[in-house]
This record gives structure tokens, sequence and C-alpha cells, in this order.
């Protein structure tokens, strides 16, 4: 628990940072901390919601991954954001709409997605050791997602990117493997 302490100190000394704890697994979570944003925000709209949660099974491998471990994968790292993004769109879009900025930026209103180059589709033979299938194919799934909520989105001035951050030291990141 001190990485919780960490947080909660971190959000003591800046206050107009807000924990908000959040399963994106579970539908009711998602409804209920744009809600609590809404209040928190005043009246205002979002400028930038990050999907950064994630999971990764590192033995999944085509002849080892199951149906269970595929959705429960596929539900965090694609449809979470999916569903994230549906819960704050009013939020991002007031942003948007009441931004004298021009284009779209991340200080208008923006959604970044964190994926990874394990999910490109065209990089995998460069990255295809360890398969870690169930985790690959979420994350070109959440491309994709991307791709359709920049094309949707972007209508209404809201900038949709995934970003592929590189290897970072994380509970599940503990040991750098392939490209992502």
């Amino acid at each position: 628990m001190e990485k919780d302490k960490e947080l909660r100190d971190l959000a003591n000394k800046h206050p107009n940072l807000v924990l908000v704890k959040l399963d994106v697994s579970n539908p009711s979570a998602i409804t209920e901390a744009a809600k609590i944003v809404e209040v928190k925000l005043n009246g205002l709209g979002l400028n930038l919601l990050i999907n950064n949660a994630g999971i990764y099974t590192p033995t999944a491998s085509l002849d080892t991954v199951d149906a269970e471990d595929m959705v429960r994968t596929y539900k965090t790292n694609a449809v979470g954001p999916m569903l994230m993004a549906q819960a704050f769109l009013p939020l991002l879009k007031k942003a948007a709409q009441e931004s004298k900025a021009k284009g779209l930026s991340c200080s208008k209103a923006a959604i970044i997605n964190i994926s990874t180059a394990m999910g490109s589709i065209k990089r995998t033979t460069d990255s295809f050791s360890p398969p870690v299938i169930s985790y690959r194919c979420s994350k070109a799934a959440l491309n994709m997602l991307t791709m359709c909520q920049a094309l949707t989105y972007g209508e209404a001035g809201i900038l949709c990117v995934a970003l592929h951050p590189g290897w970072v030291k994380t509970d599940m990141g503990t040991q750098k493997v392939g490209s992502g």
C-alpha cells in the first residue's frame, strides 16, 4: 500500500488532483467515475482523458491462451477504453466547444489511449517474442478503436491518438520484453 500513500500524498500537495477509484472492466464503476469527475469540474469540460489501464499475461501463447484470459484482457485493454470514452464524451465535447484553440490538441480536448508496438499488425514479425497473444490482440483492437474514435470524435474537435510509450517499469512491466 506504499504506492497508495504516495498517490494520496501527491493529491494532498496538489488540490486540483482528484483521485477517483476505478475499475475499467466494470461499466457501472466507469459511469460513477464520470459523475464524480463532472461534479469536480463544476460546469467545466474535460480536456484530457488518458486510458492507461492494461493487463498482460506473459505466458499467453497460441497453444496456452484460453478464452477466459482473452476475454478478460480484451475487457480491460480494449472495451474499457471504449466505455471510458463514451462515459466522458459529454465532458470532452463541452471542453472542445468552449475552447478557443484551433484544430485538434490536448489543450482543447483529447482521448489518449496507451497502446504498444506489440499491438501493431505490421510490426508483429519484428516483436513476436514473446507472443503474449491476448495482450497483442487486445492492443491491436485498441489501435483500431482509436482510429474509429479519431474519425468520429474529430468532428467534435476531440483529438484521439494511441501512444506507444516504450517500455515502462511498472508492476506489469518489471522485465523488459519485446518492444512494448
